[in-house]
């Protein structure tokens, strides 16, 4: 009976007006819930109802904008279907997207606190993600229409509504750019980062009117259909968090507008999706069949509209582009601190290229992934032979401070305090200054001065302690219990290609000394070296591991040549054991590291690590031989991990070492491992013409979990070669 008398009305206002009805769209905001937005269109589309204007609000504001840029229903559900929406509220990007300096010295790291230079005073995000992401995907969706600047010049003219959260006031948003506009008014607080918007800072358009059909009425319409699918208050019982009781607070006025709105709408759908969060985008599915469900029930009403809509205009469906275009010319702007060959070097991008929409967004997210831009708008525009990249920018130049946690039976406890500055004295420059408390006091300090397509470089600092029971050289029968301190700072110049490879040549300097207490004299320590070292190094690295622990899938090389070209030791042998007094001459060292990780069913993972070190020249004093032995990440000089074996245990001037790691993920974020090694050290293992002689092999069993503050494993190693075993347990990133 009341959808006969809704019927009635409709068609008895329409007559009494003598014109085709108008039909307005109106979407509320409600997270995921918006994906029942997607089944209501595709009702309206079944019944054939023409849509003459879209509203909506936050994820409303999504959905409206894609059905007002000419996207179908079904090509809406498509794109929900084959997006992570997860990953883009966390703004996760793909690791082989983050630059090369990142990856090598920035990802040991739990904590991450910016710091407002002017002020001097360490804060918190503005939200839990930069938005980026999002706006990447805006984008490359709306790439279609990008040219539409007035909203109303949409295949359906469209607004959204975001909330200036200086003033309080409701914004509408009908003009500029459709991909901003839509994700100023889905910023919700705390989740993503306000958006600028005509020097208004714009948060979500939930805050202040979470469902516009008043503006609707505004814009002349006959019928306002209405989708509403935002959620209720909490009841006493769920206010049991600071979280909530915010949201209720923040909720009342939401609430009370909306009471207000539908009183003004025509058609009142009401999906039954209470049961559903704001982040339950892995029951997008569900969502949406309650949004069919809904409308479903307003059958007969949309035919009655439909077949009142007697001159309809053709639908005009938006063309998905997917081919390649030519990039003809590139327009830069916003960028003070950092020049165009950075900007176009981490892009790998160059007029005269040729690019999709999709490979644009991968490009934009490695300039997101240095953290040096606070949003990065694009467009393109018609050009001569191609297309013309107007790239904007909003730099963010912040130092951070960054925390992490560390446990090894190595160098046992340690916290990990990392100051990071962007555009200390130059353009494009980084500084990355590592400090460890603990029991073992360490600093890593990496200066880099990054110029993109071209030649690039750096200084470095690195100071490293620990204290083990080695066996130190050749002359010793018995293990020793030394303290290894090593002080190394590098020049080098570095090219980088596509994040993945990067070369460096360099000079280093190194002092190292090692000192016992087991070896007395004139009880004294005793020294086995406390000398400076200078050499020439070059290196070449590729790494595209897709994690920086437990990696699915990647490959991995590191390939370095050292020449040690001079030492002071000669002038100090007097002062070292009689073991150890060994003179220093001219010698080099060529050493690699070739692994690759593959999984299959998504569950069981391969990962293969092969290394090799070869001396070339003769230097007796064993200060530099490859020392294989335990399972730290964090070695310095040529200590090697190697299992079933303790630290250093296997030692000489050559070693050739393959492992396997055969790791299952038993549930999310878990993994038990089973992984053997086997290893050859000799004094050249290319003397004896049986390469299979004299073998050691070692295995461990271990469990691991993936954490916010690196990795927990607890492994048992051990080796058929000798009856001993060992219990391993090591706790958050390697540093």
């Amino acid at each position: 009976m009341k959808k006969l008398l809704l019927i009635l009305f409709i068609t008895t206002s329409i007559l009494h007006a003598q014109k085709q009805p108008k039909v307005g769209l109106v979407l509320s905001g409600g997270g995921a819930k918006g994906f029942a937005h997607i089944g209501v269109i595709k009702e309206l589309e079944k019944a054939g109802v023409q849509v003459d204007y879209v509203a909506g609000t936050s994820m409303g504001a999504i959905v409206g904008a894609m059905y007002a840029a000419g996207y179908s229903a079904d090509q809406i559900n498509y794109l929900v279907d084959n997006t992570d929406f997860s990953g883009i509220l966390q703004d996760i990007i793909p690791r082989r997207d983050k630059p090369y300096f990142q990856k090598a010295y920035q990802e040991k790291h739990a904590i991450s606190l910016p710091i407002n230079l002017k002020e001097g005073s360490v804060g918190l995000p503005l939200g839990l993600s930069r938005g980026q992401n999002a706006l990447n995907l805006l984008t490359q969706v709306f790439a279609p229409v990008q040219e539409v600047e007035d909203f109303k010049l949409l295949p359906i003219p469209f607004f959204c509504i975001a909330t200036d959260i200086e003033t309080g006031d409701e914004v509408v948003l009908e003009k500029g750019s459709l991909p901003l506009a839509v994700r100023a008014s889905a910023s919700f607080p705390t989740l993503l980062n306000p958006v600028e918007i005509d020097d208004k800072i714009l948060v979500d358009g939930g805050v202040v009117d979470n469902f516009p059909v008043d503006k609707m009425k505004e814009k002349g319409v006959d019928i306002i259909i209405g989708v509403n699918v935002q959620g209720q208050l909490y009841n006493r019982n769920e206010l049991s968090s600071v979280s909530s009781i915010l949201s209720q607070i923040i909720s009342f006025k939401i609430y009370e507008k909306v009471d207000e709105q539908v009183k003004l709408v025509n058609i009142y759908i009401r999906p039954k999706v209470a049961d559903y969060g704001v982040t339950s985008f892995e029951d997008k599915d569900e969502i949406l069949a309650e949004g069919v469900k809904a409308a479903v029930k307003y059958r007969e009403v949309f035919n009655e509209i439909s077949s009142l809509q007697t001159d309809k205009k053709p639908v005009k469906r938006v063309e998905v582009k997917q081919g390649n275009f030519v990039v003809d010319r590139i327009n830069i702007k916003g960028n003070k601190n950092f020049n165009r060959n950075y900007i176009l070097g981490k892009m790998q991008l160059a007029e005269g290229d040729s690019v999709s929409y999709k490979s644009i967004s991968r490009k934009i997210n490695t300039l997101v992934a240095t953290n040096n831009f606070e949003r990065i708008d694009y467009s393109f525009k018609p050009s001569f032979q191609g297309k013309k990249l107007e790239l904007s920018l909003k730099e963010d130049i912040k130092a951070y401070l960054r925390l992490g946690i560390h446990y090894d039976q190595l160098y046992k406890t340690g916290v990990l305090l990392n100051y990071n500055h962007k555009k200390l004295l130059f353009q494009n420059d980084e500084l990355s200054a590592d400090f460890v408390v603990g029991d073992k006091v360490r600093y890593d300090i990496q200066y880099f001065i990054d110029n993109g397509y071209l030649l690039s470089y750096g200084i470095s600092s690195r100071y490293n302690s620990f204290s083990s029971n080695v066996l130190f050289n050749a002359n010793n029968i018995d293990k020793l219990n030394i303290d290894y301190n090593d002080f190394t700072n590098r020049l080098f110049i570095q090219t980088t290609i596509d994040k993945k490879f990067a070369f460096s040549l360099g000079l280093e300097h190194k002092n190292v000394e090692i000192t016992s207490e087991t070896i007395l004299d004139n009880d004294e320590r005793s020294y086995f070296e406390d000398s400076n070292y200078i050499n020439s190094y070059a290196s070449l690295v590729l790494d595209t591991y897709d994690k920086a622990m437990f990696p699915k899938k990647g490959f991995y090389a590191n390939f370095g040549f050292r020449w040690f070209m001079w030492s002071d030791r000669n002038t100090s042998l007097n002062r070292f054991a009689n073991n150890s007094q060994v003179p220093f001459s001219q010698y080099s060292q060529l050493s690699g590291s070739i692994g690759f990780a593959s999984t299959i069913w998504d569950k069981l993972t391969f990962q293969n690590t092969n290394n090799f070190g070869f001396s070339l020249g003769k230097e007796n004093s064993g200060i530099f031989d490859y020392r294989l032995g335990g399972y730290n990440q964090n070695y310095i000089n040529n200590f090697v991990p190697f299992y079933g074996y303790e630290i250093g245990e296997l030692t000489n001037q050559s070693f050739i070492r393959t492992s396997l790691d055969i790791r299952y993920n038993i549930f999310n974020k878990h993994y038990v491992s089973l992984i053997g090694n086997l290893a050859r050290v000799e004094n050249d293992i290319f003397s004896n013409t049986n390469f299979f002689e004299n073998i050691k092999s070692g295995y461990a069993l271990g469990y691991g979990i993936e954490t916010f503050i690196g990795p927990v494993e607890l492994k048992y190693s051990w080796s058929p070669d000798h009856s001993r075993g060992f219990f391993l347990f090591n706790l958050g990133f390697w540093f």
